[in-house]
């Protein structure tokens, strides 16, 4: 199944109404409405970078009700559009409105952050505007209890991930992070702000949860949590060909809690030194080094990568993590040779892809246009994509990280 993102585009000709230039002022807001150039540059483009387009204003609310009032205001409209942006993280243009109202999200971050127990489990409400980093940190150092669910880059809003799927190496056991919540808040399409879960207004719940926007927008949510581990044994394996790689992932996933790793995707990368597509982005530690030498004469164009994690406490003895680790790892089939670890802390493992923004932001090339697809492709199926997308199509990389997450279908 092939999920395509597309952006909306109103008639050339169309003319917003006479008024819609006064609605900002007219809205009585306890946030700050802001225009000018400086300002809606901000929010004229995002993460993709292959849009700009510029806004009317951009709302900075204070809380909930001046959002409703927002999209209750364009609601009564032909033509003024709202868009939400959380970190203007959205691909394709979701985050702006051309020549309509960008509500900035972020101005909401503070406005919840509540430990609840329900049924003697730990849930966290959050707001839909905070980053997924600042819960991870926060719910760590305040609570030692973390979310189970995560993306793989945590700069992202809660709203956000949870308008979309939000998937990483733990999906596999728990699910995406829509399937981590059990109450939202919601600013509906009409300005209503509603409570929904899986027993009141179930269908807005169900709507919101992955509906990229088009049912409201996500302005709380319960999040389930966990007590959190403190260390992360992280590592990177080889392999040379497609059926072994994708036999050992399907089999760590299929195993129960406590028989696997906690984490579990890989990628695919050119069989080469290209430092952006090639063997430079298999090592964890700059001290490890890809030595090709070890790949048999054989290997064809491209490689696989099998990333995987363990969680431990620091109580644990390092000699009984070295035997739950090995078990698994002996039950791979993978380079000899090619295997790359390393240990570090819970959340810093969770953060690492931040450390990728910040080299790419010294480099100067965050900014550059990040065009990006997801696609679920079934295990009956997955031989032959490999066969025609990887070997033959992208041999060469696409300039950027090819991830497979094996995942389940019951979660």
């Amino acid at each position: 199944m092939i999920a395509c993102l597309e952006r909306i585009v109103l008639d050339a000709e169309s003319k917003p109404d006479d008024d819609v230039s006064s609605i900002p002022k007219s809205l009585d807001l306890q946030g700050s409405i802001e225009s000018g150039g400086g300002v809606t540059s901000v929010a004229s483009k995002d993460f993709g970078g292959l849009y700009s387009v510029k806004p009317l204003a951009l709302i900075k609310p204070s809380g909930v009700e001046d959002i409703a009032r927002v999209v209750k205001a364009a609601s009564l409209t032909t033509h003024l559009t709202v868009a939400a942006r959380g970190n203007g993280h959205s691909i394709n243009g979701q985050a702006m409105a051309d020549g309509g109202l960008v509500i900035d999200m972020r101005s909401t971050e503070e406005n919840h952050f509540k430990l609840l127990t329900l049924n003697r489990s730990p849930y966290i409400d959050v707001s839909g505007g905070a980053l997924w980093e600042d819960v991870l940190t926060r719910c760590v150092s305040e609570f030692g209890l973390a979310p189970s669910s995560w993306t793989d880059y945590l700069g992202l809003t809660v709203g956000g991930t949870l308008s979309n799927a939000g998937v990483s190496g733990q999906t596999f056991r728990y699910g995406p992070q829509t399937s981590n919540v059990t109450e939202l808040e919601v600013v509906t399409g009409k300005g209503e702000i509603t409570v929904c879960s899986e027993t009141q207004n179930s269908e807005l719940f169900f709507g919101s949860l992955g509906g990229l926007g088009q049912f409201g927008i996500i302005t709380r949510a319960r999040v389930k949590l966990q007590p959190a581990p403190d260390m992360v044994r992280w590592i990177r394996v080889v392999y040379t060909e497609f059926e072994e790689f994708s036999r050992d992932a399907e089999f760590l996933v299929s195993q129960k809690e406590g028989d696997s790793f906690d984490y579990v995707e890989g990628f695919v990368l050119s069989n080469n030194d290209d430092p952006v597509n090639g063997w430079p982005t298999v090592p964890l530690d700059p001290d490890h080094e890809f030595d090709p030498a070890h790949l048999p004469p054989t290997t064809g164009s491209v490689l696989y990568c099998l990333e995987v994690a363990f969680h431990y406490r620091n109580s644990d003895h390092p000699s009984t993590v070295d035997t739950a680790v090995n078990r698994l790892v002996g039950r791979l089939g993978f380079v000899e040779r090619l295997k790359f670890q390393v240990d570090l802390s819970y959340v810093e493992f969770l953060l690492r892809v931040k450390r990728v923004e910040e080299d790419a932001k010294a480099n100067g090339i965050w900014e550059s246009p990040h065009p990006w697809l997801n696609l679920f492709v079934s295990k009956s199926d997955i031989v032959d994509f490999d066969r025609t997308v990887f070997k033959k199509m992208l041999k060469e990389g696409v300039g950027g990280p090819m991830l497979i997450y094996p995942l389940l279908r019951s979660k």
